[in-house]
């Protein structure tokens, strides 16, 4: 928004107008960019910052298999969280120690499209190696840019905000399977990821249900396919409230890859299949390790 109105400032009040046609045609010229595996750059993922992003709430990133650079694989995340802060310190960022723990292998942090469509921003968001999360983004890294990379998929996206509440093992996964079939078609292992205390860096402020503030944000979820939450953390003073998220400890263990045959064209029974299989693997990840983060043994995950 604030690109836009700098831009249509500059061309109606000003004798700048030429710089907004400049950053338009070199949007035309560069528009697929973020379908065709981006444009990282190494410097800007190697930010000393990033290493003091991670070591504030601190993020720990624990592999339990050995991962082939000779392969291709799908990690799949969970949960989203408010603002997917494990999730970008992890793969965005070399902050907690990725290509050491990874070697050989290429991060692609997947993202919302519509970040690509800012100037400046989407140049920013390449350079962390991130790249658009549609099917034909997908499609063009594991066929085009040969062994070791890794497309990395937050599949509860924003609809999984509402349910990011402290103590929440909530993931909005049962009718999300694009992944499943991408897999499938490409014959790639499929990773199941879970980010533990990602769902404690917020506390969220729930409206009465079917109130006047509810009924708003699930009209406003219907029409856009995000919920608005009234989401708060700490401030930067002690006891504060503000945007800051709390500096709480998150361990992302990422688990076995699970292999999918190849099949071109999968079938809507194939890929239920391989769904039912990946949340199988999934939580059994979870149960695996949750009594490790103060987790009850009965707790169990709630997909919906």
């Amino acid at each position: 928004m604030t690109s836009m109105v700098v831009n249509l400032y500059l061309v109606v009040f000003t004798q700048y107008w030429f710089v907004t046609v400049l950053i338009l045609t070199w949007l035309v010229f560069d528009w697929k960019t973020p379908e065709r595996g981006g444009r990282r750059y190494a410097c800007v993922r190697n930010w000393s910052l990033w290493k003091h992003y991670c070591d504030y709430f601190p993020l720990k990133l624990l592999k339990t298999h050995d991962i082939s650079p000779n392969r291709n694989y799908i990690v799949v995340c969970h949960p989203h969280g408010i603002l997917a802060h494990t999730w970008f310190g992890h793969f965005s960022s070399e902050g907690s120690g990725f290509s050491r723990m990874f070697p050989g292998i290429t991060p692609y942090t997947l993202t919302l499209g519509a970040l690509f469509w800012m100037p400046f921003l989407r140049d920013y968001v390449m350079a962390t190696g991130a790249c658009s999360v549609s099917e034909s983004s997908m499609d063009f890294l594991l066929t085009h840019k040969g062994t070791g990379n890794m497309l990395i998929v937050v599949v509860g996206g924003l609809a999984e905000c509402r349910y990011s509440l402290p103590g929440s093992c909530t993931l909005v996964l049962k009718n999300r399977s694009g992944f499943v079939r991408v897999a499938l078609r490409h014959g790639v292992a499929l990773i199941p990821t879970y980010a533990f205390g990602e769902a404690d860096l917020y506390d969220q402020h729930i409206f009465t249900p079917g109130g006047f503030v509810n009924r708003f944000q699930k009209w406003f979820q219907s029409l856009v396919h995000i919920y608005p939450c009234a989401f708060y953390g700490r401030g930067f003073t002690k006891n504060s409230r503000g945007l800051l998220p709390y500096a709480l400890p998150v361990t992302t263990i990422v688990g076995e890859p699970l292999q999918m045959p190849k099949i071109e064209n999968p079938s809507p029974e194939i890929v239920a299949k391989y769904h039912a299989l990946y949340i199988e693997a999934l939580c059994k990840l979870f149960d695996q390790h949750k009594t490790k983060f103060g987790i009850s043994e009965t707790q169990k995950l709630e997909i919906i």
